[in-house]
């Protein structure tokens, strides 16, 4: 692409603009047919312990861990609708009717370019906000921690468009200001395609800080006055594009002084080389150089920087997730021989693995049994386990089904496994839904075993609903790798 150049000269500031630019109207149409979102609404606690397997260290999913003031977890409703949800600190938000009303206002918002807010909770002293899971990771992943490619320069580029559009989105719909925009807040969804989270539209407390990166990083006025401003926004969004361009998180007084002194190759981060033309590199320069103006009216508004922006853009018909060297579908995984017998439907396969595992994967997750148990029920409840195990080698499944229930129904150990031998019975007598809960529920009892997912997948194979089969194989063939490498 461009014409292989990608050591910047001095800067020449001049581009042609004459490429058409996509109407704010086009994204939001696509946003609004593309995308079957839910309506704002609110959500139990309990709904939301259920969904992320009771708050589980497992789900964490924020750059921080449990170490984080926020927390954020990943998710699943028992409508497979996959979640993100942002625990606040008990004392950020006191103030109930406040929360909600900013959640509300925040939750009006939909559109493709970002990752919308689905709900929250405001039950007693929890305060959580609910919005959709973006599998792929964040911006800050992709650019300074990546594992086997460096991100594209087209891929960059695209990155920055597309907040650009989500911003002036927002600025639309009288919702300007966005607190701590970084690499942390873009992420990636199952296209591969740049989102702007929603979470930044509300700061982490009542009366707390709109920035909690490092003051280096802050809009000037904002050190001054502590108040987010539209303009403070685009300061954000200068230091975002500096990231883009030099993959590292740099100072932007000392990338100025870079710029200043035309020592652009120091900005340029080397993975790019040959990736990239003069011309392209210089703008995405003076557009930061223009974010960053220390007086805020200098700085640009978010449709300037979408117009300046979108002729920059190539090979827009590759797609996201090509770039991005992420697999868009199950069949191209180097899956297992269970991950395969899942997207198969081969369940003669799926017994003969399940068979020879037993019961070894329940370590750490079967409870014991309670002393009423071994005092009253023991001799009863372990024969109906017996029965169900022996049944089951058998492929008596239906024999399986009354064994297992009786041994769940009396509450003695909760067993991933037998949920998943339940599950895998359910699946041979022709009753998927039923399969799928007690694959879910494996999953809630042991939230990283991937024969839970891998099941599931089988159980929405089995009843038609193959985009969320193949989401649940691709969830399974991770959780399994990540086993593995262990």
């Amino acid at each position: 692409m461009g014409c292989g150049c990608s050591k910047l000269s001095g800067c020449c500031w001049t581009l042609d603009h004459n490429k058409p630019v996509p109407d704010l109207q086009d994204v939001e149409n696509e946003g609004s047919s593309d995308l079957d979102i839910p309506a704002f609404r609110e959500y139990t606690i309990e709904q939301l312990r259920i969904a992320t397997s009771g708050f589980a260290v497992e789900n964490i999913v924020s750059e921080h861990g449990e170490k984080a003031p926020n927390v954020v977890y990943k998710g699943k409703l028992e409508n497979q609708k996959r979640i993100a949800v942002k625990r606040f600190d008990r004392s950020a938000w006191p103030d109930a009717r406040q929360f909600l009303e900013e959640a509300k206002n925040v939750g009006l918002l939909r559109n493709l370019r970002l990752a919308n807010l689905l709900g929250c909770c405001c039950e007693g002293d929890e305060r959580l906000l609910i919005a959709e899971y973006m599998p792929n990771e964040t911006l800050a992943k992709h650019l300074f921690h990546w594992d086997s490619q460096p991100l594209k320069w087209i891929m960059r580029l695209r990155v920055a468009l597309y907040i650009a559009q989500a911003l002036e989105y927002c600025t639309s719909k009288g919702r300007a200001l966005y607190h701590d925009l970084n690499a942390y807040r873009v992420v990636f969804d199952d296209d591969g395609n740049p989102r702007l989270s929603c979470f930044g539209m509300m700061k982490n407390s009542r009366d707390g800080k709109s920035y909690s990166t490092n003051l280096a990083f802050c809009p000037p006025e904002y050190l001054k006055t502590g108040r987010v401003t539209p303009e403070s926004v685009m300061y954000s969004f200068g230091t975002l594009l500096l990231d883009l361009l030099s993959g590292k998180h740099i100072p932007p007084s000392h990338a100025l002084d870079l710029i200043r002194d035309r020592n652009l190759q120091m900005l340029t981060d080397s993975c790019l080389e040959g990736q990239f033309s003069n011309d392209e590199g210089t703008e995405l320069v003076r557009l930061a150089s223009r974010c960053l103006q220390y007086e805020p009216r200098e700085r640009p508004n978010p449709k300037s920087l979408v117009s300046s922006l979108t002729p920059l853009q190539t090979d827009t018909e590759v797609p996201s997730h090509v770039l991005l060297g992420i697999p868009r579908d199950a069949s191209d995984l180097p899956l297992t021989p269970l991950g395969e017998a899942c997207l198969r439907m081969d369940l003669t396969v799926i017994h003969e693995i399940l068979e020879k595992i037993n019961y070894k994967d329940d370590e750490g997750s079967a409870t014991e049994l309670s002393f009423q148990m071994w005092t009253n029920q023991m001799q009863e409840t372990l024969s109906s386990k017996k029965n169900g195990d022996l049944a089951f080698r058998h492929k008596d499944f239906r024999a399986a089904i009354d064994s297992y229930t009786q041994f769940i129904d009396a509450g003695a150990v909760l067993s991933p496994t037998m949920f998943a031998r339940r599950s895998l019975s359910y699946l041979a007598c022709e009753m998927p839904q039923e399969a799928l809960n007690d694959a879910m529920q494996a999953q809630v009892i042991s939230p990283v075993w991937h024969i839970a997912s891998y099941l599931q997948a089988a159980a929405l194979f089995a009843l038609g609903s193959n985009n969320e089969a193949q989401t649940a194989l691709r969830e399974g063939f991770a959780l399994e790798t990540k086993t593995t490498a262990k």
